[in-house]
């Protein structure tokens, strides 16, 4: 099955969601032998925050309306994330835009199986642990290479304004199937998965799915 999953960079819901989707989709192809054909795309949550250097607990008070909001909503996500067996560091972690981590992310797509996914796991990693600035051509061009990719491509890549087209078009589909929440699975362009959910929640979906899906195809002769 043919899987779309919309997230951001620098939403930590999406990435709980999309670590317990991935570890879900692994365990259900297990289970069943149908391979799930994961691709991920940008739905951009703060398109117009610049990548300034501040840290993300004060571009939070100011979206949130208080460090009281902020730090209940940090508790929250990063519960979540502990089970989930992710570690988050919301003291360090930095405003960023994630428009050219998505253009990196793209062209990873382009490159062969697996390279989109680690990039994306690599760049979570550097926002919301390391301290690291997402938004930082240096940044996304070494971790593109612990990946496997080419790092002086990803440095011309970053260097231009190849692939703004595509996360443009990206974004502006996931606008406008008007998704609330993330990480949004999108599976087979029918059936969708909404928010975060348990990972044992996930597999019991795409199982349901499956079967809806199979009964769907054509039979062979």
């Amino acid at each position: 099955m043919k899987v779309i999953v919309f997230a951001d960079v620098t939403d930590p819901w999406a990435y709980i969601g999309s670590t317990r989707f991935e570890r879900a989709a692994a365990m259900f192809s297990i289970l069943t032998g149908e391979p799930i054909e994961l691709t991920y795309r940008a739905l951009l949550l703060e398109p117009d925050e610049p990548s300034d250097g501040r840290l993300l607990v004060e571009a939070l008070d100011e979206r949130l309306g208080g460090r009281d909001q902020v730090e209940l909503v940090n508790a929250q996500v990063t519960a979540a994330a502990r089970i989930t067996g992710i570690d988050l560091n919301f003291d360090e972690a930095v405003q960023a835009n994630s428009f050219d981590a998505w253009r990196l992310l793209t062209w990873a797509d382009e490159s062969g199986p697996g390279f989109q996914r680690d990039l994306l796991h690599q760049l979570w990693r550097a926002h919301f642990l390391e301290g690291a600035d997402i938004g930082d051509p240096f940044t996304l061009a070494t971790r593109a290479a612990l990946v496997g990719l080419e790092l002086e491509t990803a440095e011309a890549l970053l260097a231009s304004t190849e692939y703004a087209d595509e996360v443009r078009t990206q974004d502006e589909v996931g606008t406008s199937l008007e998704v609330a929440q993330l990480p949004y699975v999108a599976i087979e362009q029918r059936w969708t998965l909404v928010g975060i959910q348990s990972q044992n929640d996930y597999v019991q979906a795409l199982h349901q799915i499956y079967t809806e899906w199979k009964a769907e195809q054509p039979s062979e002769e």
